[in-house]
């Protein structure tokens, strides 16, 4: 157990890395009720477009910035395609994000590049005693949670919620639903390519596939972490929180399985079954065990 032990630090930071990028995939799926699967080509674009920016020379802050404004140029299209052009939520999500594999392939130049991040503040690589990644991006999760909660508190922000939960009730209010969704989906994919830089500077390297399976991740994420803190408190800024340590507990439990199987092939099996397991808990628990408990009550109330 030594061994899994020892990759605990690295898997924390991926999973607050991903959980960042969840928190991206919150905003559209559970704020907009919005299936967005521009996701896993927004975060590759971000890792490539920052790794090929920081090769150029261009400073790291500089390039975490590009990337952001990147996806949201990827999310603009996603929503242009939906709103204007009557295109389905779930396919101008497909087709945004066919579109960007052939973009990242060219932004990159290759199939993947490796980034220089040894001893970087941000990377899995560092050769001195100080391990500042941990810190770091729990910071950056935080100020993006506050940041987030403040904007959906505003009069703007909280259209967009209503829009989410009613969009019939929102247009009857005035509210141009159009607008808040092209708004909703920028700021999601700004998030997830922001996240998509941040993975490459800790890994070290960047690949026009990195975001494969972002979406699965961060459903994941989000349904672990409501599952099991939902009830704590319904607070928004802590869902967001949530919605981080799911992706956490997603990279827990998923480097477990990893060590005690010990078969790398089975990466990718092992993956979908851990997400499936998670995602059925909500279901499971709503059908199965609360009918039991139905079930046993009129049974008792019978006799």
């Amino acid at each position: 157990m030594a061994g899994f032990f020892n990759t605990l630090p690295s898997v924390l930071d991926q999973g607050i890395i991903w959980g960042i990028m969840a928190i991206g995939v919150f905003i559209t799926f559970k704020i907009l009720d919005f299936a967005d699967l521009t996701v896993d080509g927004s975060f590759a674009t971000g890792g490539c477009l920052f790794a090929i920016l920081t090769a150029a020379g261009v400073p790291v802050p500089l390039g975490f910035l590009i990337s952001f404004f990147a996806g949201a140029a990827a999310g603009l299209i996603t929503a242009l395609l939906h709103c204007y052009l009557g295109i389905p939520g779930i396919l101008a999500g497909i087709l945004t994000q066919l579109m960007l594999w052939s973009i990242n392939y060219k932004i990159l130049g290759q199939a993947s590049m490796p980034i220089n991040s040894r001893d970087a503040l941000i990377s899995m690589n560092a050769s001195s005693g100080v391990y500042t990644t941990i810190p770091i991006v729990i910071g950056i999760a935080a100020i993006l949670i506050l940041a987030l909660y403040w904007f959906f508190g505003t009069k703007y922000g909280s259209s967009i919620r209503a829009t989410g939960s009613n969009e019939a009730m929102a247009k009857a209010n005035g509210i141009n639903v159009n607008a808040r969704k092209i708004i909703a989906l920028m700021i999601s994919n700004a998030i997830v390519a922001f996240a998509g830089a941040v993975l490459a500077r800790f890994q070290g390297s960047a690949d026009i596939n990195m975001g494969r399976g972002a979406i699965v991740i961060g459903l994941a994420a989000i349904v672990i972490g409501t599952t099991l803190f939902g009830r704590l408190s319904k607070n928004f800024a802590l869902n967001m929180g949530f919605v981080t340590v799911g992706a956490i507990i997603y990279f827990f439990v998923f480097q477990f399985i990893v060590y005690v199987t010990n078969e790398p092939e089975l990466l990718k099996m092992l993956s979908a079954i851990v997400v499936a397991i998670f995602l059925a808990v909500p279901y499971i628990k709503n059908v199965y065990i609360k009918n039991a408990k139905s079930k046993h009550q009129r049974a008792k109330e019978a006799k």
